[in-house]
């Protein structure tokens, strides 16, 4: 009996061990692939209830129009304001964010109409390097 349960735990360990690994983090590929995902799927949340919307009114058209040509119950009207219309999401569009500059001082991006210099102090030319005896 020991001797099952110590086999038991000791192929427990081998096959657990290398699920503890730690995965290495995604690459701006993986990241972008992933934005893009996520927008679609945003996308297609709009295209779905858009398609409810316009399968709803087709339901709601037909119930009015069925409800106002039975003779044995007259149609009441509504009493709650008429609905939002459906608006159409449009084409999938994607478009990736703008990548932020490698260096802080914005070395590496398009250049534009400066106000001023970028890293030059006001008293810079009247600056004296400290003499070191």
């Amino acid at each position: 009996m020991k001797q099952v349960l110590l086999s038991g735990v000791l192929a427990l360990m081998l096959v657990g061990g290398p699920a503890q690994a730690k995965l290495p983090p995604p690459d701006d590929a993986a990241k972008a692939k992933a934005a893009e995902a996520a927008a679609k799927a945003a996308w297609q949340g709009k295209v779905d209830a858009y398609q409810l919307c316009k399968a709803q009114d087709r339901v709601a058209a037909f119930y009015k129009k069925a409800a106002g040509s039975a003779p044995s119950k007259p149609a009441t009207p509504a009493t709650a304001a008429p609905p939002a219309p459906c608006i159409e999401p449009g084409p999938f569009a994607y478009n990736p964010p703008e990548q932020k500059p490698l260096e802080p001082s914005g070395a590496h991006s398009p250049t534009g109409t400066a106000a001023s210099p970028l890293s030059v102090k006001d008293n810079s030319s009247q600056m004296v390097p400290a003499k070191r005896p």
